[in-house]
């Protein structure tokens, strides 16, 4: 039976049987992993371990015939200070887990893209500036990782074409496009570091329809952004 180190990230996890635990995370190793842990949802210090974003070190196995991963010891890395009592970093992390289960299917290693989300989870637990647009700017830059970043940078008066992914000055019946206040606002977020998004400003109507112009944009790419439900959760407290 084959040992390894690993790091995850918790995504989701249901009830197994009488004390298990189904556990989605996105490792350092694997990518997107399934991991049955059993007898744990009885003891509350361990079964708090597995909150949307946690960050966990732990020695997995996989068992002989094909089986799902287990895990054999488990500890947090680091354990996280703010996301877990502030609301608004909480409802963040809810939406950011529910988007790579609901979007990252893939079990294949990406390191790239797993240094992004835990250095985005670390930031966010440390960051007190610009926690409104924290979201916004993760689901732009994840669009990368999708394969679907915008293919050139915003220019003045610029419209964001959903259809092509890119920035033009030119509109076509055929095509569907952000409004150009959006597509200044998605220019914005592209050019900012995450320690530059407080200075993004934006009422909360703005940032609702921004959001859901990505929406749009993504759904029309993929087909699984429209299955997130912590969305109208996000909208309520931001």
């Amino acid at each position: 039976m084959k040992t390894y180190k690993a790091k995850g990230i918790v995504l989701n996890s249901v009830k197994y049987g009488e004390s298990g635990l189904i556990l989605y995370l996105y490792t350092d190793l694997f990518g997107r992993q399934e991991y049955i842990v059993q007898g744990l949802r009885s003891k509350g210090k361990k079964n708090s371990f597995f909150q949307p974003l946690f960050i966990l070190d732990f020695i997995g196995y996989e068992p002989r015939y094909g089986s799902m991963h287990k895990i054999k010891e488990i500890s947090l890395s680091p354990p996280l200070t703010t996301i877990p009592f502030d609301i608004r970093k909480n409802t963040i992390s809810l939406f950011i887990a529910e988007l790579i289960y609901r979007m990252v299917r893939e079990a294949n290693c990406d390191a790239k893209l797993f240094e992004f989300i835990h250095d985005s989870i670390i930031t966010l637990d440390n960051t007190n500036e610009g926690i409104s647009n924290f979201h916004m700017w993760f689901l732009v830059n994840l669009t990368y990782f999708l394969g679907i970043y915008p293919g050139n940078n915003y220019c003045k008066d610029h419209y964001f074409d959903i259809i092509a992914g890119e920035f033009t000055k030119d509109v076509s019946s055929s095509h569907t496009y952000f409004n150009l206040e959006d597509s200044e606002i998605l220019g914005k977020f592209m050019n900012a570091s995450v320690s530059e998004i407080n200075d993004i400003k934006l009422s909360g109507l703005r940032r609702s329809n921004f959001l859901n112009s990505l929406f749009t944009f993504i759904g029309y790419h993929t087909d699984s952004i429209n299955k997130i439900k912590s969305i109208d959760v996000l909208k309520e407290i931001f």
